[in-house]
């Protein structure tokens, strides 16, 4: 490639100040646009229906686009994207495993949507002689799992736009430092996913995404076709490439680079790192269906059909982005060189944004590169936006319709009632999210996103797959298994290596949350889904067996007739 070392220069020194003031200024419209949509929404939304459900009036393409939309994370966008310029090979492989993941998703989300109401609790207390037990299991099992990811999501935003306006460490940008830079995203970012939840809803929160998935994927698109046109659309000249500018040789196509790679001499590591992959796979694949945020989108659409339709306009959709991911991160590997990501950043997050600064300027100087940048920047922090606002509506819909609603009322809500403690609960996990992520926004939190996949898949899957296909299942049974499969993932995550004991073999850096000098790790695995989930299954089947009572055979038949009819759900 000609000129590849001046493009990787130009890569590396990062935005002109014009093209941080227009990085700033689109993500000015996207709010703008957005908060108009949210104040639209919220003029429609009469009650229960319209705020948690969207009154159930989105097509089957409209509901798939939004599916999208929440799958497609700043984690799939900017993570991926990093993993395969840096690890190769290795990296793609969470592209075919979140992919992978829709095939078991398809299978369960329409009978889900049909014996549901509006949570995934609905489904899950269905069967049980005792509702509060098994309600406030999923409120748990929701908050929890939707926090993690929520927090993961937002510090992530923090350092985002702190490198992609260029504000580094000594550095000021409109009077900011970085540091105060950082906490100002967050804490923007916090305010307005209260508000889409607090005053647009579904409604609100589904046009966002759809809109933010439009962007994502027209970006993604262009993207990968300007990567592709520098190698003449021949993609095995820019793997090549991709491998020689790698520094790691033909190793950079083939697996073992990041994941179940070979020590030499030390049999046990080697055991270990299969088994870690294993275990990550594990939960990507399985952890989808149980995502509580992924769930609740299925119950906006009017009837089965849709829901299928939705699901498969979001394997589309998902599939050829997942196939950009590929372009994007060897791409950059070839374009903007490992050394230039890695100081930019050193997990790899920028080197999407890079990289479109990188072909940017190659098209249209530095004015195309300031250009395509602000545009992928503005697209990310978009991303960021709509993921966290679909967390919190699903964590304040559980806490207001399953706790507050069906605990708390013993299921006689007033619906001003339930969607006024809904508002309210958007803005008290909201802003425990905000005071969070400020406090964390200087740790290494990417595991967060990893475990709260293998979370919904310990605790909520079990659950969900027992109660839909097994006659004697019980109370007992599911409020076991979503604690076991919780407790399990959080213990097995806080005595493994990402907490603590965790070192760079070759340089010595510490690679933990806790500092060097703390070790207490006892798990060696640093993805528990390999264990949670089995100890979650587990649980659920020694419940319902250790248990006294008697599965209802009446209340099986009719979820089974809901789940596949959809009558009566609603």
């Amino acid at each position: 490639m000609t000129g590849g070392a001046e493009v990787r220069a130009v890569a590396a020194a990062g935005q002109s100040s014009d093209g941080r003031v227009l990085t700033f200024g689109l993500f000015l419209v996207f709010i703008l646009i957005t908060l108009g949509v949210t104040i639209w929404a919220r003029a429609n939304t009469k009650g229960a229906d319209d705020f948690y459900a969207g009154g159930r009036m989105f097509s089957g393409p409209q509901n798939g686009v939004a599916l999208a939309g929440d799958y497609m994370s700043a984690a799939s966008f900017l993570g991926i994207a990093g993993i395969i310029a840096l690890s190769g090979y290795d990296g793609f492989l969470y592209s075919i495993g979140f992919l992978v993941a829709w095939l078991l998703t398809l299978l369960l989300v329409e009978l889900m949507r049909n014996a549901g109401r509006f949570t995934m609790a609905d489904v899950l207390s269905h069967r049980a002689r005792r509702q509060p037990p098994v309600r406030t299991a999923a409120v748990v099992s929701t908050v929890t799992v939707s926090v993690f990811y929520l927090l993961a999501q937002m510090v992530g935003a923090g350092a985002l736009v702190s490198l992609l306006l260029g504000i580094h460490e000594g550095e000021r940008f409109l009077g900011m430092s970085a540091g105060t830079a950082k906490v100002l995203t967050i804490v923007a970012v916090g305010a307005l996913m209260i508000f889409y939840v607090m005053f647009g809803g579904m409604k609100g929160t589904t046009w966002v995404q759809i809109i933010k998935a439009v962007l994502l994927m027209a970006g993604a698109v262009a993207l990968t076709g300007l990567v592709l046109g520098r190698f003449g659309f021949d993609v095995g000249s820019m793997l090549g490439s991709a491998a020689d500018a790698s520094g790691k040789g033909r190793a950079f196509l083939q697996p073992g680079l990041k994941y179940g790679a070979e020590v030499a001499g030390d049999p046990y590591r080697t055991v270990v790192n299969k088994l870690d992959f294993i275990s990550l796979a594990l939960a990507l694949v399985l952890g989808t269906a149980g995502l509580p945020h992924i769930v609740t989108r299925f119950y906006t659409v009017p009837d089965a059909r849709a829901a299928r339709t939705s699901v498969s306009w979001a394997i589309g959709l998902v599939g050829v982005f997942y196939l950009t991911t590929l372009a994007l991160g060897f791409g950059a590997a070839a374009l903007v060189g490992r050394s230039a990501i890695v100081a930019q950043d050193p997990a790899g997050n920028t080197a999407a944004p890079q990289l479109a600064q990188a072909v940017g300027e190659h098209v249209g100087g530095r004015v195309g590169g300031d250009v395509l940048l602000a545009f992928i920047g503005a697209v990310a922090f978009a991303t960021i936006l709509a993921v966290v606002s679909g967390l919190v509506l699903a964590s304040s819909t559980s806490l207001a319709h399953d706790y507050f609603g069906q605990v708390l009322m013993f299921g006689r809500p007033r619906e001003s009632q339930e969607v006024a403690v809904a508002r309210f609960s958007a803005f008290l996990i909201g802003t425990l999210a905000i005071v969070l992520a400020v406090i964390a926004r200087n740790l290494n939190v990417a595991f967060l996103v990893a475990l709260a996949f293998a979370m919904a898949a310990a605790a909520n899957l079990p659950a969900i797959v027992l109660s839909l296909f097994w006659k004697r299942f019980n109370t007992r049974g599911v409020v076991c298994g979503i604690y076991g499969g919780l407790v399990s993932s959080l213990v097995l995550v806080v005595l493994s290596p990402v907490v603590s004991g965790k070192v760079d073999p070759v340089t010595g850096a510490n690679l933990a949350l806790f500092p060097k000098s703390v070790d207490f790790h006892l798990f060696p695995l640093e993805n528990p889904g390999i264990v949670s989930i089995p100890i979650g299954f587990l649980c659920a089947v020694l419940g319902t067996f250790l248990s006294r009572e008697k599965a209802d055979a009446e209340r099986y038949h009719d979820l089974s007739v809901r789940s596949l009819t959809g009558a009566g759900s609603h």
